[in-house]
């Protein structure tokens, strides 16, 4: 009897292991579904290797590529009204975990966060992916990334679309120098994010929870008064100078915060901040790119309220970046609505997403 259950045993662990080795194979291999399982249905995890970069991405859909880019601080959840959407219209949806932030890998180098880096990070999906080309979206840093990414590498992407960032060409200037000159000894969250020592990190570490709930709100959201009021950069950081929001906005849950949250408990934010540490170095760098426009087709998409664009209007949008562009086929704003645009008004965002891949 001893005999048979110790054989018995035996194959159990064998099983085990074989099975163990399978599901690590699997992952290596890049297979669907692999790692934590999706909170929106019809989406699922998989790791490929992209630009030497252990990438996660969400994905959904089969089709032509469409490959799209959050900002920060964001993941690839801030796609979740646009993937099944995109995936039901006939394409092959992939929203990563940009460079630095969720399960993708993240250097410790401030310098591996330049725009060429990321820019070559959304090549590599393509190249993980065995795709040619792909329509390239981008919010807020996604944004960022997004228009240099189609400058910078021109024959792998048909189409653009951007959101909250408009871009008018390359600076004459770094933007570091206007925004020193501008607010100095005061408080601006860019130049906050980077002074030395990790000062910005170490502040969002302590209280992901604080920083996410106060800036993802809408406009109009109700806010307690906030802690810090002296503009003064040595007053103090930023979480205590954002009122503290009074409830959720209707388009974001308590099971979406949470989600998001749990991500950068899981992360950090060292990763996404040192996006910003390369203002001045990708404005040195981009020199290639004096006088050089958007070639493809582009759709640029924000909330009429989004702080980013400073209330200018679709007139003004249009001939900003129409001197950047060659084929900009349209600006929307979304009326009453604020930075979160794909998640604060996504029917609307969509639909002018699928009118501009339905004229391609």
């Amino acid at each position: 009897m001893g005999s048979k259950l110790q054989r018995l045993a035996a194959v159990i662990i064998l099983f085990m292991g074989i099975t163990a080795v399978a599901v690590t194979a699997n992952a290596q291999q890049g297979g669907r579904n692999v790692g934590s399982e999706s909170p929106v249905e019809g989406v699922s995890f998989r790791f490929i290797e992209s630009n030497g970069l252990r990438m996660r991405i969400a994905e959904a859909g089969e089709g032509p590529l469409i490959l799209l880019a959050h900002g920060w601080p964001e993941s690839w959840y801030s796609w979740r009204h646009q993937i099944t959407m995109l995936a039901d219209a006939g394409y092959h949806v992939v929203a990563p975990d940009m460079r630095g932030y969720g399960d993708t890998d993240k250097p410790a180098d401030v310098d591996d966060y330049d725009i060429v880096h990321l820019a070559g990070d959304m090549v590599g999906v393509l190249d993980a992916l065995g795709e040619e080309t792909a329509i390239m979206v981008g919010h807020d840093w996604g944004s960022i990334v997004a228009w240099n990414t189609v400058l910078l590498h021109p024959q792998r992407f048909s189409a653009l679309i951007a959101m909250s960032v408009p871009y008018g060409g390359r600076a004459r200037q770094s933007p570091m120098v206007g925004w020193k000159a501008a607010f100095g000894d005061n408080f601006y969250y860019i130049l906050y994010h980077n002074e030395p020592g990790g000062v910005a990190e170490a502040e969002y570490d302590a209280n992901p929870r604080g920083l996410l709930s106060r800036l993802y709100l809408s406009p109009g959201s109700a806010r307690e008064a906030p802690v810090v009021t002296d503009p003064l950069r040595a007053a103090g950081g930023w979480i205590d100078r954002l009122g503290a929001a009074k409830g959720l906005p209707d388009w974001l849950t308590a099971d979406d915060l949470d989600y998001v949250v749990s991500m950068f408990e899981k992360s950090g934010f060292r990763g996404g901040v040192n996006y910003y540490r390369n203002f001045q170095r990708n404005w040195e760098i981009t020199e290639n790119l004096e006088g050089v426009k958007v070639q493809v087709p582009t759709l640029f998409i924000a909330g009429e309220r989004d702080v980013v664009i400073a209330g200018a209007t679709q007139e003004q949008l249009t001939g900003s970046m129409s001197r950047a562009t060659e084929d900009l086929r349209a600006v929307v704003l979304i009326p009453e609505i604020g930075h979160w645009v794909q998640q604060e008004a996504p029917e609307a965002t969509n639909a002018a997403m699928l009118e501009f891949l339905q004229g391609l």
